[in-house]
């Protein structure tokens, strides 16, 4: 994998998290993760749109007059969402009444529309593709890892229902992580999501501000030439 490939893959599921860095796309986040396995169908679904308009637009920019790219980009997006929304409701019905108007609302979702224009329309085909499969992986990390800890804290259970929502190759997924547990309701409730995502940013930043301070440790250990000092 080159540099510039790498660069993508880091932005797309760390430094430029869609929501843990730029803190995008927070509706389906908070309203659909009330279970891990809600987040991967949505993570998975965002994916896929990320991907193909990454594709189409790269492929049409050359043909797309600057003045009248946004519309253009709108309607790529609107066709792909619209071919996702069928899809899921014909082969993941169970899947597409719990996600239900959030699926159509990926036409909305900022990430897609800002990687089109920020990315896609500067960019080959390829790293096109890859960059939307990134943002599109890092999307549905934060999306699995915020229905995990609601889903686990809230009920005890992990990815439950998935073989019913998502097929049963997934049913493997499906974990009793605290036998006998009440739950608390809190965290499955909107306010819940809005708790963990706090502790999730809190503790992202904590991390990115310890990892400078180690860095900036090392690094006085050099003068301007670059020469070691010895203390």
């Amino acid at each position: 994998m080159s540099d510039d490939y790498r660069r993508i893959a880091l932005d797309g599921i760390w430094a430029n998290n869609v929501v843990f860095s730029q803190m995008l796309a927070l509706c389906p986040l908070l309203a659909v993760t009330g279970t891990a396995t809600n987040g991967l169908g949505m993570g998975l679904a965002t994916t896929a749109v990320l991907i193909a308009s990454g594709f189409l637009v790269a492929l049409l920019r050359r043909l797309i007059e600057p003045e009248i790219r946004i519309p253009a980009f709108v309607l790529v997006i609107a066709i792909l969402v619209t071919i996702v929304d069928l899809s899921i409701n014909a082969w993941l019905h169970d899947l597409y009444k719990v996600l239900g108007l959030f699926i159509p609302l990926i036409v909305t979702n900022c990430v897609i529309l800002g990687r089109a224009e920020s990315f896609a329309s500067k960019a080959r085909v390829l790293p096109a593709m890859f960059d939307g499969l990134m943002m599109g992986l890092g999307f549905t990390l934060a999306l699995v890892v915020l229905g995990a800890i609601r889903e686990i804290l809230g009920s005890g259970t992990l990815f439950a229902n998935a073989s019913l929502l998502l097929g049963e190759h997934f049913r493997i997924l499906e974990t009793t992580v605290i036998p006998d547990y009440k739950g608390v309701l809190l965290l499955i409730l909107p306010p819940g999501g809005f708790i963990v995502l706090a502790l999730l940013l809190a503790a992202k930043r904590s991390f990115e501000l310890r990892r400078r301070a180690a860095v900036g440790t090392r690094g006085g250990d050099r003068d301007v030439g670059g020469k070691e000092i010895t203390i």
